[in-house]
């Protein structure tokens, strides 16, 4: 049986869970550079990739996302790889298709932020245009069922990626988000919900928000997008805590030094998976029909979003059940007065 497309869930209300954070899993495995953030990994350990494909399908993932993010001309340029482009990309579309086919999921082609394009700059927009151009052909050639644009700064960026997806893309319908950093704006000055609803009347099938702020300082803003847009909204926070003070993830200071946490320090900043609960079950409430979560993300993050939309993917069998546990559980182990005792020394 074929698999339901994209705009079919969305016109039947269906709700897709989305697995982003390859860049930021990798790294954290030693398969990748901080830094440069290309995913190098695709060529040298094709089968890790086809791997965490694989754990975020189980974990409650609709999507299989090509690991393409930051496999642009200009990343490879900077380590000297563009000679691998068009070996990276097709390989990661190749990887994702199987997988998706393997599992009855969806596979996305995936376009980002270039870091060459520049308004009001002709040379500049040609440039992003023609890199933009031969990640979307080698996606429609690959079998992308959609395509992914994401983590744009600017609106100029993510609306050129959207009319360059209208024109090369064959069909394919795009889902577009924006990444909000310290300003509750665009860098180019639009307010999201503004430059949401411009997208979304140029076609796109999903507009919203990925990376950049964690759940709580995201949240607001997907409140302003909801009000703002009549179709699916796109909402994937970095799952960490940021706050008013320190809105994005980019801004949080790592608390024993003072300095940057972005990236190597980021963990004590780690959202508990409450937290995450708790903004799936926010964002569901909002009506967010495309959700997830990117960089930080990993698959027992994402197995909560899955089951505050209702899910149960395989991965639910091992969800945890404190009621088992020896010491803290409710059974005939956890009531002997023995276990009770180390109970109290343990926490006491």
């Amino acid at each position: 049986m074929p698999v339901k497309g994209l705009l079919q869930r969305f016109q039947d209300k269906e709700d897709v869970v989305v697995a982003e954070g390859y860049v930021f899993e990798f790294e954290r495995r030693g398969l990748l550079k901080a830094g440069a953030f290309v995913p190098e990994v695709v060529i040298e350990r094709p089968d890790l990739v086809r791997g965490l494909h694989e754990e975020f399908v189980n974990a409650g993932s609709d999507v299989c996302l090509a690991f393409t993010y930051y496999g642009h001309r200009e990343k490879l340029r900077v380590v000297g790889r563009e000679g691998d482009l068009e070996k990276l990309n097709r390989d990661a579309l190749r990887i994702a298709r199987q997988v998706a086919d393997d599992t009855g999921t969806l596979m996305a082609g995936n376009l980002c932020n270039t870091t060459v394009y520049r308004k009001n700059n002709k040379e500049a927009i040609e440039t992003t245009e023609a890199m933009f151009k031969e990640q979307i052909e080698w996606a429609v050639e690959e079998g992308a069922d959609y395509i992914v644009g994401e983590t744009f700064v600017e609106f100029g960026e993510a609306m050129l990626a959207l009319e360059c997806i209208n024109k090369y893309g064959n069909g394919l319908p795009a889902a577009i988000s924006l990444i909000p950093l310290a300003k509750d704006h665009t860098s180019d000055d639009l307010a999201y919900g503004v430059a949401c609803r411009r997208l979304e009347e140029a076609g796109a099938a999903a507009v919203g928000l990925n990376c950049g702020r964690g759940p709580k300082t995201m949240l607001p803003l997907i409140r302003e997008i909801r009000q703002a847009c009549k179709g699916p909204v796109v909402a994937l926070p970095v799952p960490y805590r940021t706050c008013a003070e320190q809105p994005a993830f980019v801004s949080l200071q790592d608390p024993a030094t003072g300095k940057m946490a972005f990236p190597v320090d980021l963990p004590a900043h780690a959202c508990g998976r409450s937290e995450i609960a708790n903004f799936a079950r926010e964002a569901k409430s909002l009506g967010v029909q495309y959700v997830g979560l990117c960089c930080g993300n990993a698959s027992h993050y994402i197995r909560v979003v899955a089951e505050e939309y209702g899910r149960r993917p395989p991965a639910s069998r091992y969800s945890p059940d404190m009621a088992q546990h020896f010491i803290f559980g409710k059974n005939k182990s956890s009531e002997d007065p023995y276990q009770q005792d180390i109970r109290k020394k343990m926490m006491t």
